[in-house]
């Protein structure tokens, strides 16, 4: 079984929930404490062994490519300062000699058309998808989790959560045919199902390991819902012949395509930020009794 060496992380949409902030820089650039949403994701790739990674971006995504980039004057002048944890903190996932590799999307057709755009770097091997979108923290790494199933059991393998009920119109939902609590074996993947209609309730969400037969496929996937070319359209067209399983992951997810969501990443990282814990706990506390004070 071939290894899994590439992510594909899309960065192209319009990041219209976290407007006006997404307005002039990617949402993916909005920072999570001291660190952008998109280097959390890059983060979670390497520490799962990804040794190439896709940025797929989309009319005014430079930024996050750069973010990746050496930038000599910046570090001349930090290590003059003496700024030594600074600069290594600033470089620590610059691209090193071809490892961040970015394609474009010319046109927003769907989130399968974003990852078809990467088939020529991928190849014909398995590969990762990864949305930044969706942060996932704890150990291990989600993307580790994933690759480990995919190494036993080969095939399309991707993240799962259990939603509620009148949520599963806004998932992918799997249809499982076996479940040991940890790993669910699928027949297929049901976009955005009404909840009289859902065949469970795990949806998936933002990390997906997955054969090439699934890029083989969106080469002419055909819009689905939304009129957009749906990834898990596609995942479904190598099924039966490609297996497919859900990983309930032990780590929290937080939705930062929402603001509400966005809050409670930053919250979470900053409670555990060595620089920002004290602050924010006591903010959290000042908020508490404020609240007990007017009640």
């Amino acid at each position: 079984m071939a290894r899994v060496r590439t992510a594909v992380i899309p960065v192209a949409g319009l990041g219209t929930r976290m407007l006006p902030a997404a307005k002039a820089i990617p949402k993916e650039m909005l920072p999570v404490v001291d660190r952008p949403l998109i280097e959390h994701t890059v983060a979670e790739a390497r520490a799962a062994g990804m040794e190439r990674i896709v940025l797929v971006t989309g009319q005014g995504g430079s930024a996050v490519v750069d973010h990746f980039d050496r930038a000599p004057e910046l570090e001349d002048a930090l290590s003059k300062a003496g700024k030594t944890e600074t600069l290594e903190q600033t470089n620590r996932h610059a691209d090193r000699g071809g490892e961040i590799i970015s394609v474009r999307q010319a046109r927003k057709l769907g989130l399968g058309h974003a990852v078809w755009c990467a088939h020529r770097v991928v190849g014909d091997e398995p590969f990762a998808v990864m949305l930044p979108d969706d942060l996932i923290l704890g150990e291990p790494p989600c993307l580790s989790e994933l690759v480990a199933v995919h190494d036993r059991l080969g095939g399309n393998v991707v993240s799962v959560e259990e939603v509620a009920a009148e949520a599963t119109s806004r998932y992918g939902i799997l249809d499982v045919t076996a479940d040991d609590g940890t790993v669910a074996a699928s027949q297929g993947v049901v976009e955005k199902p009404a909840p009289e209609v859902a065949p469970s309730r795990l949806g998936v969400v933002g990390r997906y390991v997955l054969d090439p037969g699934v890029m083989r496929a969106l080469a002419d996937q055909p819009a689905g819902a939304g009129g957009e070319i749906q990834l898990t359209d596609a995942i479904a067209r190598t099924l039966p012949q490609t297996p497919l399983h859900g990983v309930r992951f032990s780590g929290h997810r937080y939705d930062c395509g929402s603001k509400a969501g966005f809050v409670q990443a930053f919250l979470a990282v900053a409670l555990e930020h060595p620089d920002t814990a004290a602050a924010a706990r006591a903010e959290m506390a000042r908020h508490a009794l404020k609240q007990t004070v007017s009640a």
